[in-house]
Parts: C-alpha cells; structure tokens; sequence
C-alpha cells in the first residue's frame, strides 16, 4: 500500500481496511468490511452510522486493535498503529485510545472515584495515589459527579454512569476516543438530553472521537463527519446536511430520516441542465443536483424528495389541480401535534408528506401533490 503523508497529533486517517473471518482468505472469501477508508480530522467527531451488521463496529474495533484487520493501514497521530503490508500491530494498551463502550464497563464494586481513576493508577500515565485523586476529582467535577465520588458505582443511574465511563475515558489522557453506541441502552428523554453534553464535552476537550450508533438522530446532530456504510462498504461521507440533502445513493436516501423514492422509467435532461423524470405519477422536475448521480438521461434511477418537501392540498370533486404534480387519495394520516404526517397513492406510487395539523386532509380524500423542484434530486441507478 502506497505509504501517505504522516497525519497530524490526534487525527486519524483508516485506508483501505478489510475484515475476513475466514480462517485463510482466498478468493471468494466474505468480508465484515471491504475498503473502508476515511479520515478524522484532530478534534473532530466522526460518526460510523448504517444499519445493524453493516460493519460499523469491526471497523471501530480494528480501530482499537481488539480485532486484527485481513488487510489496510490505520494511522494515529502520524503513528502507524496497523499496517498489514508492513507486518505492524501496535497492542491495543500500546495506542492512544480510550474507548466507552455500550454497556460502559463499570465495575460494580468499587466507588466512582476508583472507577473513573483506574486509568491513572494502571493505565500509561500513571500517578501518585494522592495526584491520582485531585486529578479525577477534577474531572468529575467537570462531568457532574464530584459530589457522587465516595458513591458505589450501582448506585448510579444509568445517565451517570454514562458519565462515569466518559470521565474514566478522559482521565486515561487519550488522543483519540472510541464511543461504541454508548448511548442506546438509555430511554428516550435521557438519551437528547446526554447527546448534548457528549457532544459539549467532547468539543470542550478538544478530544478527536470516533462514534459508532445506528440512530440517524444520533448522528445528524453530534457530528462533524458522518460515514454512512452497509454490508460493509463506505456508501457516502460527508457532513450531517451534506448526507441528508444530497445523498449520494438510494440506501442512503432511505435509511436517513424519512425519503420518498419514486422509480424512474426515464430521465431527460432539459434546457437549464434540470432533470425532466418520468414516472408512473407523470413527469416530474427535479431541480436539485446530486453529486454522484453522473447520469442524468437513460432508464432507471429513483427521484428523491423529503416529506417537509411535498405539497398536498385537498380537492373537492370538480377542483382543478393547478400546478399540482398529480393527485392522489389519502390512505393514511398521522396526527403528530404540530403537523400531520400523510400518506397518499397513485398509480401504486406511495407518497409521504408533512401537512398543517389543521389542514382537514383525511384517509379517502382526494388531493393534489407537488414536489418542490428546488429540493427535488434525481438519483441514477
């Protein structure tokens, strides 16, 4: 593999990384994660997002060297902590990690001072047992828990006790911090309020942080960078709006937030470069640019809209649609108290769309539908 140019303290940069579980890899071997490469800039926060087995928690874990990638390079702070070309492996003790994982790892029998110290009395940067203390006294003050420091660790809730692993983590003085869904096994209140201070701590610290959740919430809202993957490939990289506005593929589409794909059966472009779709509803106008979506004329390919993005309007029986889209008949409406989230079909083509609470449109009305074209893509097969 053709050596790069050495990252900078606290970033890290994976290259081409691979994950066989097969016992010799020969050809036709699966791979857990194929080619994943990306790069976390010092002091960010990267998020691995994608569906359950896609192959976000192999790649932290080679990461963290707890698995041995088939093939790749990973480098730490210029440091090569893997090469598989140049026979390295750095121990997982040896690099400048510190991980938090799902369940937190805290030892129930000991306080929550001796927990969040563990790292300065057996870790790399080890202290006097006197420093030890005042300096993750400090620490946990920073988090909240100074005053729960004498405290047996079970007699946390489950919120401090996220705070406690982050606490031990920071104390173990590490360049890089691996989250591994740290915050999935917290009710749903909990976990909005915890995301914001994972994220105020992690930005406080300056630390660089590599986060691992299947919650799209999760990593829209946290991240600096979010690498969307499945069956073990990298399908986009890009920022939080970059991958929900523009993504570059239909699974990416569908598996952030909610998106409605309309198939294509053909794709024309017009005057202005706009993409002229027609699909079983009719024609529809697709102004917003997709990058990745290469081919704009030919067969195939979906048009891609998000339901805050559609128009619908009820008609009475002789109304004229206008410049609606098409119409269509509501098979079904949710009331979510401040909007109405409405599902409408036409020509087996199934729509979603947000609507005013008290805009009236019911289950057997018909309606007129219209796509923004400003915030309407098309995606190529």
């Amino acid at each position: 593999m053709k050596a790069t140019t050495p990252s900078p303290s606290g970033s890290v940069l994976i290259e081409g990384l691979r994950k066989s579980y097969d016992r010799a890899v020969k050809k036709g071997s699966a791979y857990a994660i194929d080619g994943v490469s990306f790069e976390i800039p010092q002091g960010s926060l990267v998020t691995l997002l994608g569906p359950s087995g896609c192959g976000k928690t192999t790649t932290l874990r080679c990461v963290a060297g707890l698995e041995q990638a088939t093939e790749g390079r990973i480098t730490m702070g210029g440091k090569v902590v893997f090469d598989s070309a140049g026979g390295r492996i750095v121990r997982t003790e040896d690099r400048p990690i510190a991980m938090v994982p799902q369940s937190y790892g805290i030892w129930p029998h000991m306080t929550v001072l001796d927990n969040a110290a563990f790292p300065l009395r057996h870790g790399r940067h080890r202290m006097p047992r006197r420093d030890a203390r005042t300096r993750t006294l400090e620490v946990l003050e920073q988090v909240g828990l100074a005053g729960m420091a004498d405290r047996w660790a079970t007699q946390l809730s489950g919120g401090q006790q996220q705070r406690l692993a982050l606490a031990r983590a920071l104390l173990g003085d590490p360049e890089v911090l691996l989250l591994d869904e740290p915050l999935s096994n917290l009710d749903a209140k909990l976990r909005v309020r915890l995301r914001h201070e994972l994220r105020e701590f992690q930005q406080r610290f300056g630390i660089t942080a590599l986060f691992v959740t299947h919650d799209q919430t999760e990593a829209l809202t946290m991240s600096d960078t979010v690498v969307v993957m499945n069956s073990g490939v990298v399908e986009q990289i890009g920022t939080p709006e970059e991958v929900y506005d523009f993504p570059r593929t239909a699974f990416v589409a569908d598996f952030i937030g909610s998106a409605n794909l309309v198939p294509v059966e053909l794709a024309s472009q017009d005057t202005a470069g706009d993409v002229l779709a027609s699909t079983a509803v009719g024609t529809l106008h697709c102004g917003r640019r997709t990058a990745g979506s290469t081919g704009t004329q030919g067969e195939g390919g979906f048009v891609f809209v998000r339901p805050e993005n559609v128009e619908v309007r009820r008609l009475e029986a002789t109304d004229d649609p206008g410049d609606c889209d098409f119409t269509a008949v509501v098979e079904s409406a949710e009331f979510l108290g401040d909007r109405l989230e409405v599902v409408v079909g036409a020509a087996e083509v199934r729509i979603t769309a947000f609507a005013r609470s008290g805009s009236g449109v019911r289950p057997g009305d018909r309606v007129g539908v219209r796509l923004d074209p400003a915030s309407t893509s098309y995606l190529a097969s």
